[in-house]
């Protein structure tokens, strides 16, 4: 029996078609047709005006931090509970993460102690350079409740939705709720590119200074010339091509994402210690991975030990993010609260929910869960 993966990449069947076209033109160089071609039709599906085709993820929230002014020395405002590059890419500028607590309710970016936080560096007069939010596992922060106050401080807001791409809030597509967007096209995202991302919004200046900093910020000469620090972030043209047939079939990837989760919903109902991650009421979630919370006084059974007891059955699971604030590479920085995302951490765990993953997988991989109930007591006990 072949291992289970967590989100594992998802062919359509048209990518071939879409690499061979760039193939036979010859753009196969970080430019061409298709990347032209990408951007137009992911800024159509997101909402907004233009979009840049980058390396990945991290690349985009790098510029748009950049974009955002943000420098050494700089503290840059993040939730605690994201993956590491959202805090990584304000270190790359020389800025200083200040980790949030997340709402209970959401688990995104907690619009009060997000609030009280700008509050407070307004007061001490060193305040916040950037918020970024993110839109976790699928999930949008609370952008009505998180954008007045930055607003109000004159604070930039950046959109981490690497993770979300299908999702909504409040009508508005993810990556459309913050003047500019981040998405990822990792090989375990909704869609693929196997290494890229996109930085999205309705400044075309802002986008376009974006893809010159991305090509090394070359200056309009006959020679090279540089005025300023550039990066090598752009997308190539044959990743472009994939990801065009990708996103042309994104409404039926978020619809077996919602489908997974509803089987899962259902295969656990009425289990004493096991809840899902709350769809908030504000939005519609891609569900880019199920997430669940493993109550262990009242399922008999830690989150890890049915993480163990997956693996040995080769099905690949894993906690939820690390709280940014625990992990040793950010020792020593500022954070507000902080238990909440523990708590979710340690009781958190992430199931397998590839689009291509079958019923019959999800109904076994929900058997191993179910049938650790009751199994690890006296360890937990001890």
């Amino acid at each position: 029996m072949s291992r289970i993966y967590l989100s594992p990449p998802h062919l359509t069947g048209e990518e071939l078609a879409f690499v061979t076209d760039a193939l036979a033109s010859n753009w196969v160089a970080p430019m061409g047709p298709h990347v032209d071609a990408f951007e137009r039709e992911l800024a159509a599906v997101v909402g907004v005006g233009h979009a840049a085709a980058l390396s990945s993820g991290t690349a985009a929230l790098h510029l748009a931090l950049r974009l955002a002014g943000v420098g050494p020395g700089d503290l840059v405002i993040c939730p605690t509970l994201t993956f590491v590059a959202t805090a990584n890419a304000a270190v790359y500028l020389g800025a200083r993460p200040l980790f949030v607590d997340v709402d209970p309710a959401t688990w995104t970016l907690d619009p009060a102690l997000l609030e009280a936080e700008l509050a407070a560096r307004a007061r001490t007069g060193e305040q916040a350079k950037a918020v970024v939010t993110v839109d976790l596992y699928g999930q949008c922060a609370d952008y009505d409740r998180i954008a007045p106050p930055c607003a109000r401080y004159g604070v930039p807001l950046i959109e981490d939705a690497a993770e979300a791409l299908g999702a909504t809030y409040r009508g508005r597509a993810a990556g459309a709720c913050a003047p500019l967007g981040v998405f990822s096209f990792n090989g375990n995202k909704i869609i693929t590119t196997s290494g890229g991302g996109m930085l999205v919004g309705d400044d075309g200046e802002a986008i376009a200074e974006a893809r010159r900093l991305a090509a090394q910020a070359r200056e309009p000469a006959a020679h090279y010339e540089h005025a300023t620090l550039g990066y090598n972030y752009r997308l190539s043209n044959l990743l472009a091509a994939v990801g065009r047939a990708q996103l042309a079939a994104l409404p039926q990837r978020v619809a077996r994402k919602w489908a997974i989760g509803e089987r899962y919903r259902a295969c656990f109902a009425g289990t004493p210690g096991v809840s899902f991650m709350a769809e908030a009421p504000y939005g519609t979630s891609s569900r880019w991975l199920t997430c669940v919370l493993i109550d262990p006084a009242a399922f008999g059974a830690t989150a890890e030990a049915v993480w163990q007891a997956l693996e040995r059955q080769d099905v690949e699971a894993r906690p939820l993010w690390k709280p940014l604030h625990l992990q040793p590479v950010f020792a020593g920085c500022a954070r507000r609260g902080g238990a909440v995302a523990e708590a979710l951490f340690e009781r958190g765990l992430c199931l397998p929910s590839g689009t291509a993953l079958s019923d019959g997988e999800i109904d076994r991989i929900a058997g191993i869960v179910l049938a650790q109930r009751g199994s690890r007591v006296a360890a937990i006990e001890a």
